[in-house]
């Protein structure tokens, strides 16, 4: 039996009043925030799906659409986009070119912000015990994927502009007594056993949470920050096919409010529920004593829980660039192919034009007329450059930065000359490197504070601040002056 999350009743001790308001913001997520952020992925992966040709759309012989075809006019797809599809009679969908300039920009962000591995350092003076806390750091972020999760959340954040990880401990039951933090006592319960660390790390589990589920409740003083954190999962969706998801989606079609099933996960510092199709089926305290939620904003922005997203400011340029290709498309499609009108010939149609083909007549009047053929359009190229250079302005990614080098930029001959040359993403990468920095950090905090409460490794708040070394996203090797003018002159 399906039910409205309408018609939910929140009991939970620490959101005593606020049941409505919980209400109406679930309703918003799903109905106004989660198509946005589809919109955002879609952009990002422009995924195929395979379609029948109709007869009304002979001229363009693809069998698929893509994603990215939401925002192209009506007079190329033949379609008119919004909350209901309507498709036009007297509109034959014309050649469609899509060129995914958002995916390589977004990916080479990615690359230069954890394409390589980081170091992590901790602070304790101690040798032994920093040896220890850097191991078992080390082995925690492993278990969870290590690189590979760092760029998950470096991926998710430049998508979305934001990303939750929701840390969690895999332990049956915590052990209530209350942990030692003697220094001896610690080095004897943290075993130097490299199996032994590994299988304490393995129970932190870091769980990224998909923004379309993702639903904190801020504080009003600071609206970064989370008191509680819901997470709101349609069962149904879930369980329908990808492909017939992104086809609702292109085609603009909405969700059925009526038909829902759906699970929720309310955390807060004190408890946590679990309901599923609006019955509570779990419940518990929360034995961290604090919320296990590490946000992270892709790009600092005050005043709002949400980062700032690579893929949103570029929608509009991508949108105006298919277009201007699919236009130019259609025109190469209908003048590829040069046309004749032969007059006063006779037989001219049954005796085409080839080489080595003559023709014979009597009559003064007759001539051949070329028509058709590619014409020059330079206010479309110039266009079309102009575009690119605004999308590479917009993402602060130039396509050198992907190894994409179509003219001569220059005598590189020296890392001081290619990093002028991409200034802007550098910066865009150091900036990166404060928040998500800041979020490894708030990761390790809360995973040694699990294990401190479980009683695995006992530790100390001072013992579980970190230093992150970031590797250059330039590797190169320092040319002295004698050798770089030695390279300038040949």
């Amino acid at each position: 039996m399906a039910f409205q999350f309408s018609e939910l009743e929140f009991n939970h001790p620490d959101l005593e009043n606020n049941g409505a308001i919980l209400r109406e913001r679930i309703d918003r997520l799903r109905f106004t925030d989660r198509p946005r952020f589809q919109r955002l992925w879609d952009y990002y992966r422009n995924p195929l799906l395979p379609m029948t040709i109709g007869f009304e759309e002979q001229s363009s012989q693809r069998p698929y659409r893509q994603a990215q075809e939401w925002g192209l006019p009506a007079r190329i797809t033949g379609v008119v986009q919004g909350q209901s599809t309507l498709r036009l009679c007297d509109i034959a969908r014309k050649e469609v070119v899509i060129e995914n300039d958002i995916a390589w920009r977004i990916d080479t962000m990615v690359d230069w912000l954890f394409g390589s591995a980081i170091t992590i350092h901790s602070t304790v003076e101690d040798e032994s015990r920093r040896a220890q806390l850097e191991s078992i750091i080390n082995q925690i972020i492993s278990a969870n994927g290590g690189i590979g999760f760092l760029q998950k959340i470096a991926l998710l954040g430049a998508i979305y502009g934001f990303v939750d990880v929701l840390v969690k401990l895999d332990d049956e039951q915590l052990v209530d007594r209350a942990p030692t933090h003697d220094a001896c006592e610690s080095t004897k319960t943290a075993s130097s056993d490299h199996d032994g660390i590994e299988q304490i790390a393995r129970k932190i589990r870091f769980e990224i949470v998909e923004p379309g589920r993702s639903l904190p409740i801020v504080c009003p003083l600071d609206p970064a920050s989370a008191v509680a954190f819901v997470q709101v999962i349609d069962l149904k969706e879930q369980s329908s096919s990808s492909s017939v998801t992104m086809l609702q989606r292109l085609l603009g079609r909405t969700i059925d409010r009526n038909d829902e099933t759906g699970l929720i996960e309310l955390i807060t510092s004190k408890h946590w529920q679990r309901y599923e199709n609006g019955k509570l089926i779990a419940e518990g305290s929360n034995s961290l004593d604090r919320l296990p939620l590490v946000h992270i904003q892709n790009v600092a922005v005050p005043f709002s829980y949400a980062g700032a997203s690579d893929v949103e400011p570029l929608l509009p340029l991508q949108d105006e660039l298919n277009t201007r290709l699919s236009d130019r498309a259609y025109r190469i499609t209908m003048q590829s192919f040069k046309m004749y009108l032969g007059k006063g010939i006779d037989d001219f149609i049954n005796m085409p034009v080839s080489p080595g083909r003559m023709w014979a007549t009597d009559n003064e009047q007759a001539e051949i007329i070329e028509f058709g053929g590619d014409a020059h359009a330079p206010s479309e190229e110039k266009h079309i450059d102009e575009l690119r250079e605004a999308l590479d302005k917009t993402s602060g990614v130039s396509p050198i930065a992907a190894g994409a080098i179509k003219n001569r930029i220059g005598r590189l001959t020296s890392a001081a000359a290619l990093r002028v040359t991409m200034q802007s993403l550098l910066a865009r990468t150091q900036r990166k490197r404060t928040t998500y920095g800041s979020a490894l950090a708030q990761l390790v905090d809360l995973s040694l504070d699990w294990l401190d409460k479980s009683g695995d490794f006992p530790n100390t708040p001072n013992e579980r601040r970190i230093e992150i070394t970031w590797p250059d996203p330039i590797a190169y090797a320092e040319l002295s002056s004698n050798s770089a003018a030695q390279v300038d002159a040949e």
